[in-house]
């Protein structure tokens, strides 16, 4: 025979190491009955969470944005009746706790404010689809302008990856509250600016042909709608141009399609014989110093 004969024994056993307060008993069994639940409650919201997250995806009919905003929704209602239930399972009253819940109020609308403010906007940001997961968006003030791509919109941050693979983890609230720039909200076509020089004494009409054939000719440029060229200033050494496109890729960055263009634009202009000026100055003496007189210099 065993020295337990029975479950309830070892129950009891494990009961028995513990005090009364009022009406609740503290024991060992209750601690290991609490950190079992515990288990059980975090090991079923993160197996349900991911089933709701597998169902969402396969409804195509919602967009990416949808699909992550019902996913956050669902999980939060989980969690809550989740919670709820492993509370009811320990037979820990509500009401017992209103002792303290004044306090522990208090301490979690302080402590937890940003938290619960970055949720909600998260959540805001989800229904009104002002960003969404795959946006290109500005990130700081820099110039040019530091942008990259949304990656994930999280309970309290969004994850914005940039071209050199920086990730940066803005809070939610910070996206409700200050002004965002974003490349790909309502479409994805975005307006790329080139400046090119040339010398004075160029064939303006020449040079122009040749900037729109350099854009057309680039991979990523929109045919639809066509490069334009513009013709800007009148430079201290160059006629100034702005060649004008569009492309639909953003997140793929803009540096590349200007580089492509400007080396089309080099190529031709030396087949064609057009000058890209640089700064030149031309002096001009109006009068020469004359040398001093042979006396003046013997004495």
């Amino acid at each position: 025979m065993t020295y337990f004969e029975s479950v309830p024994e070892f129950l009891g056993w494990l009961d028995s190491f513990g005090f009364d307060i009022g009406d609740h008993r503290i024991s060992l069994y209750r601690a290991m009955l609490i950190v079992v639940v515990a288990a059980l409650v975090i090991a079923a919201g993160w197996f349900l969470n991911l089933m709701v997250k597998r169902m969402f995806r396969r409804m195509t009919r919602l967009d990416r944005a949808q699909q992550l905003l019902g996913e956050k929704l669902v999980g939060i209602a989980l969690w809550i009746g989740l919670i709820m239930t492993g509370i009811d399972f320990l037979g820990i009253s509500l009401s017992a706790l209103t002792v303290f819940s004044g306090a522990f109020g208090l301490a979690i609308g302080f402590g937890l404010q940003k938290t619960f403010g970055n949720l909600i906007s998260g959540i805001i940001l989800l229904m009104d689809r002002s960003i969404k997961p795959g946006d290109v968006i500005a990130v700081g003030n820099t110039t040019p302008p530091t942008f990259g791509q949304v990656n994930r919109i999280g309970i309290r941050a969004v994850s914005v990856v940039t071209r050199d693979q920086i990730e940066f983890i803005i809070p939610n609230e910070i996206l409700m509250t200050t002004a965002v720039e974003n490349w790909s909200c309502t479409n994805r076509d975005v307006r790329v600016k080139v400046p090119v020089g040339v010398a004075y004494g160029t064939d303006i009409e020449l040079a122009e042909k040749l900037m729109l054939k350099a854009a057309r000719e680039s991979v990523r440029v929109k045919q639809d709608p066509s490069p334009v060229v513009w013709l800007t200033a009148f430079g201290e050494s160059s006629i100034d141009f702005e060649v004008l496109l569009w492309i639909d890729d953003p997140e793929a960055g803009l540096g590349s399609v200007r580089s492509e263009v400007l080396k089309r634009v080099w190529h031709m202009f030396r087949e064609n014989g057009i000058e890209i000026p640089f700064p030149q100055r031309d002096i001009h003496v109006k009068e020469w110093p004359q040398p001093p007189a042979r006396s003046e210099r013997e004495s």
